[in-house]
């Protein structure tokens, strides 16, 4: 499933709409689920909050997939280049809770929830791709 949607902060509740239809038809865990919308939402007001810096008609483009045991997510946006695994790398739960505001950890939480992350900027284009256990 692919979709796009504009870089604005009301397009939230479509976003989840659309991770909600995709875990329907692919009979997703709630736990599972609950994974799914956590990375989509940290990606998508991460975009918007940070990378665009507030609303804007840029697009934001979703794609996931349904495999046995595992989730393709591609995340992709045309906000200023922006490396999250690099950043989260760099950053140690222990370390990152005491050097950080609240909510600054959300890059860290997406990486570790996924199994794998690769981001590369192509075109203008940010683009995310993880691979995350079901």
């Amino acid at each position: 499933m692919e979709t796009m949607f504009l870089a604005r902060l009301a397009e939230a509740e479509r976003v989840k709409a659309f991770v909600d239809k995709a875990c329907s038809a692919w009979g997703v865990t709630r736990a599972s689920g609950y994974k799914l919308h956590l990375i989509v939402e940290e990606l998508f007001t991460n975009t918007v909050k940070h990378g665009h810096r507030g609303d804007c008609n840029a697009p934001v483009w979703i794609s996931m997939r349904c495999h046995d045991d595992h989730f393709d997510l591609t995340f992709t946006d045309h906000a200023p280049p922006f490396n999250p695994v690099a950043h989260a790398s760099s950053l140690n739960a222990e370390s990152g809770a005491s050097k950080h505001q609240v909510g600054g950890l959300g890059v860290l939480l997406i990486c570790e929830l996924a199994r794998t992350a690769q981001y590369a900027y192509v075109f203008g284009r940010n683009s995310i791709r993880l691979t995350v256990p079901r």
